[in-house]
């Protein structure tokens, strides 16, 4: 035990002496600092309305909003869709077009006017717009506001009132959801961001642990360990170092993440993405502390054995591929079951029981569905089983492997060489 304990001290303090390590943490905390308050730095650059920077005067009024013209050479049909665009469009200040239609593009080429739309009839428009964003949903919402202006048009030909044809289309339809289980579109941001978080730090850090042994196998510097260290108290001192340096980046950046938005709360509004990705139960926290620490012992184990193997550090990454390969596998039944909006097909509740894939698989269902207490419990007891044998196995490999060199050995003569020892 004070052997384990030397070794863990000595890792831990190699983390946090490590330039890259540190500026990493740094880096991602000044990153996610600045994303918070990304809506107090735009407002910072909106000008004052008092100086008349946000004001449009059109037609005589002063809206403060961006103004959107309608265009037809028909009055009658333009004051309908006026009508109709004006409860549609709240962030605009809509009015029927004065003028010809070249003046209509004049303006919104100065900018007097935001977009417009030329009427041909009730159901042909032309959309004129001068820069078209990435986010531009105007022609999607008129489209949709048009069909009930059409609608409404054909009624009032066939006898109906305006009023009576209004109040038809303007019938609201009342409808409740009740979700007795999981509401997956509102956990869907945060899961994917806290899969992808555990997929990250480890994969970076059991790529660190292999790294790191294959370093000490080419100094030779681990032969000298290996005659004052228990191989076990080796293995479970560099991978439980590493978890521990990992599980400290990863409560740095999550713990940052959650304070300045609870500071900035107020300056993202009712942003829905944002809200929906910072509305994480307090529960789900406790899992993904459970499944990573878990899941990163399994794979640092399997890395750090296999490490030991490997002569050349050049030859690390061939040698950890496999592994890595299976990680990856993974992550993308997970991902793809996500996007398909169900996460309790097959290969999931398979995959929520193999060690090696159920620290990601287990926990997406658990985020996004409703999954038994034993079931959940089944999921860790096996994968605690695994991450204990697959450490002993490890640290057996690793005191066969540091004494292997030249040309990488086959994974049956390393298995003999494991039972004979």
């Amino acid at each position: 035990m004070k052997q384990f304990g030397k070794i863990l001290k000595f890792e831990l303090l190699g983390y946090l002496k490590n330039k890259i390590f540190v500026g990493i943490t740094i880096f991602l905390v000044i990153a996610i600092a600045i994303a918070m308050f990304i809506p107090n730095i735009v407002d910072l650059f909106k000008p004052d309305e008092g100086e008349g920077g946000s004001s449009v005067i059109v037609d005589g009024g002063d809206s403060g909003l961006p103004v959107m013209l309608i265009y037809a050479e028909d009055s009658g049909l333009a004051a309908l869709v006026k009508q109709y665009f004006a409860e549609a469009f709240t962030g605009y200040s809509v009015s029927v077009a004065e003028g010809t239609l070249d003046e209509v593009k004049d303006r919104i080429k100065n900018g007097d006017v935001k977009c417009a739309f030329a009427m041909d009839s009730a159901s042909s428009y032309t959309y004129y717009v001068n820069n078209l964003s990435m986010y531009d949903t105007d022609k999607a919402i008129a489209d949709t506001v048009l069909q009930n202006v059409y609608i409404a048009t054909a009624m009032i030909q066939n006898g109906m009132t305006p009023e009576q044809a209004g109040k038809v289309i303007s019938v609201q339809i009342n409808g409740e959801t009740v979700t007795l289980g999981k509401d997956q579109m509102q956990n869907f941001f945060y899961t994917y961001f806290m899969v992808f978080a555990l997929y990250m730090v480890i994969l970076l850090y059991g790529q660190m642990v292999a790294t790191n042994v294959a370093t000490e196998k080419s100094s030779r510097a681990m032969e000298l360990l290996i005659t004052s260290a228990k191989p076990t108290s080796m293995m479970f001192g560099k991978v439980l170092a590493s978890c521990i340096a990992g599980l400290a980046q990863l409560v740095i950046v999550f713990g940052t993440a959650l304070t300045l938005y609870d500071v900035n709360k107020d300056a993202w509004g009712d942003n829905i993405l944002i809200e929906s990705m910072f509305n994480i139960p307090v529960e789900l926290f406790a899992y993904l502390l459970v499944f990573f620490v878990l899941g990163f012992l399994i794979y640092a184990f399997l890395y750090g054995a296999i490490a030991s193997t490997v002569s050349k550090l050049e030859d690390i990454n061939t040698a950890i591929m496999p592994v890595t390969f299976l990680f990856v596998f993974a992550f993308f039944v997970v991902v793809f079951s996500m996007s398909s909006g169900n996460v309790d097909n097959t290969v999931m509740k398979v995959c929520s029981y193999i060690p090696f894939t159920s620290p990601m698989a287990m926990f997406t269902r658990i985020c996004m569905s409703t999954v038994a207490w034993y079931e959940i419990a089944i999921s860790i007891a096996v994968l605690i089983g695994s991450t204990v044998g697959v450490g002993f196995l490890a640290a057996k490999i690793y005191r066969v492997g540091v004494l292997l060199y030249g040309k990488r050995p086959k994974i049956g003569s390393i298995l003999k060489a494991v039972r004979k020892a």
